[in-house]
């Protein structure tokens, strides 16, 4: 069973969408487009109070090596 994680590796912020794109297999790019789209147009404070929220949420990926 696959776990949804916070990205380590590929990040620019927090990893949220970094680690959602290795989840569905989905560029982390077109992701990160798609989110900016959809919180310009439904209003910043909800998208920026989502994101905090999946910082919290989502647990961070560890590397072991």
């Amino acid at each position: 069973m696959k776990k949804l994680y916070r990205s380590s590796t590929n990040k620019i912020f927090g990893g949220i969408f970094g680690g959602l794109g290795e989840y569905t297999g989905v560029d982390p790019v077109l992701l990160r487009f798609v989110y900016v789209l959809i919180s310009v147009f439904s209003g910043l404070i909800p998208g920026v109070i989502v994101y905090l929220a999946s910082l919290v949420i989502i647990p961070k990926k560890t590397v072991r090596s």
